[in-house]
């Protein structure tokens, strides 16, 4: 059981694209929880997933906009066994970034 920690900015379609992402996949639910988190919005995803899917999700959450950062950690039951593992975001996601504030500046 992994448990993703997403924080993202409240743009139109935002967590439905979040959302989307587990969905298309045919990942169960197990868990979700959205709250505003100081200026940005944070959802809390608790889902069974294999090291495969956890990657292809941390890719796809990163390709997203809105998303500013991705944390995954192991649920409950892991816990005992497992530590935290944070994905950074691929090379290219900070450079968008980048050029996204340069080009609101």
């Amino acid at each position: 059981m992994q448990v993703f920690h997403i924080r993202y900015r409240n743009a139109q379609g935002a967590l439905m694209r979040i959302l989307n992402a587990v969905s298309r996949r045919g990942i169960d639910l197990t868990s979700v929880h959205a709250e505003a988190a100081g200026q940005d919005y944070a959802v809390t995803l608790q889902l069974e997933v294999t090291p495969k899917q956890i990657g292809q999700l941390c890719r796809e959450w990163y390709a997203i906009v809105d998303v500013i950062e991705v944390r995954s950690s192991a649920g409950l039951r892991e816990h005992e066994g497992g530590g935290m593992w944070t994905p950074h975001p691929p090379a290219s996601a900070s450079g968008a970034e980048d050029s996204a504030r340069a080009a609101l500046a």
